[in-house]
């Protein structure tokens, strides 16, 4: 009988986790080929995304290029940044502004896929599904500022679309929509709508095409319709899915597109138009100043927002569907 049970129990556990270190590395040599590909994104994430932010500290200190004191040698100086931004008459517009568009998009656009999803899914003739499914998909693949342009040109109230058509049933010339503070939110989000919901509606059809068929073919000996079975068997099917993806866009609340939003302002839609993005750009580059450490406290404030946001959205989730992130 072993007088020394904690030696014992030292050296059992020395074992245990000898056995898990070479369990390990057997799985990694055994696999070296996955570890490798995995090398450039890694290498890429921590590059871009981890290595910059050693350079938020900016915001706590008066950063200035001009001076050559670097990051490291700036003075500090607290929250002082912050606290201009938040007493600048600007903070309420911006924040306004992009809190609005964000919701308007969430809630305009994140139900559209679904729908769309759940009407494509029903369709039976192959051929006309997949003609659908092309013409949803093309819109994603046009680039921000041909869009834009493409924009621009349709609701041009002399030689667009939406100009010809509104002075030959009025007899009048048409609004400059671009021009209108109120229009530019509803230019903006439905554009970014028909421009994304296809794309946005393949995770959808992913999720529908892994539901047992013997549901629907027992649906169907019951007599059910096929309304009734996208309603109950469908709809719930994707629920899961829907709730992931409804977490990861309230995160993005307060980032609205910098480039699309930056090319459709102008001097007329301004007290719309400036959302946080476009000012960051302003204040940080394109302003003779170039206030970057002004700059970097907008950001992070920004990204702390989203972070709050994305946490606070996932406990709701978990605690009335029972579904979240972690």
């Amino acid at each position: 009988m072993d007088s020394n049970p904690q030696a014992t129990k030292s050296h059992s556990d020395a074992e245990r986790k000898k056995s898990i270190r070479r369990r390990f590395i057997m799985s990694i040599t055994s696999r070296w080929q996955l570890y490798l590909f995995l090398l450039l994104p890694l290498a890429y994430l921590i590059l871009f995304a981890y290595v910059p932010m050693a350079g938020l500290q900016i915001a706590f200190k008066k950063y200035s290029s001009a001076l050559g004191m670097g990051i490291w040698g700036s003075p500090w100086v607290g929250f002082s940044q912050f606290t201009k931004f938040f007493s600048s008459y600007m903070f309420k517009r911006v924040l306004t502004n992009t809190v609005s568009v964000s919701l308007y998009a969430l809630l305009a656009g994140f139900p559209i896929p679904i729908l769309f999803a759940l009407s494509l899914n029903s369709i039976q003739r192959r051929r006309y599904k997949k003609t659908v499914q092309m013409v949803a998909y093309m819109p994603y693949f046009i680039s921000t500022v041909v869009l834009v342009g493409m924009l621009m040109q349709m609701i041009n109230p002399r030689i667009g679309i939406f100009g010809v058509a509104y002075t030959a049933m009025t007899g009048k010339d048409a609004p400059n929509l671009i021009g209108l503070p109120d229009a530019f939110r509803h230019l903006y989000v439905w554009s970014g709508i028909w421009q994304s919901v296809g794309w946005s509606s393949i995770i959808y059809l992913a999720a529908l095409s892994g539901i047992d068929t013997e549901l629907h073919e027992a649906a169907q000996i019951d007599g059910a319709s096929r309304f009734q079975r996208v309603l109950h068997i469908d709809f719930p099917g994707i629920v899961p899915t829907a709730i992931i993806l409804l977490i990861l866009n309230s995160g993005q609340i307060m980032n609205v597109g910098f480039e699309k939003a930056f090319l459709m302002q102008n001097t007329l839609n301004l007290r719309s138009s400036e959302v946080i993005s476009t000012y960051v750009y302003k204040v940080g580059l394109a302003s003779g100043i170039q206030d970057f450490s002004y700059a970097t406290a907008i950001g992070l404030f920004n990204s702390l927002i989203n972070f709050s946001i994305i946490i606070f959205v996932n406990q709701i989730a978990k605690r009335t569907v029972g579904e979240g992130l972690w």
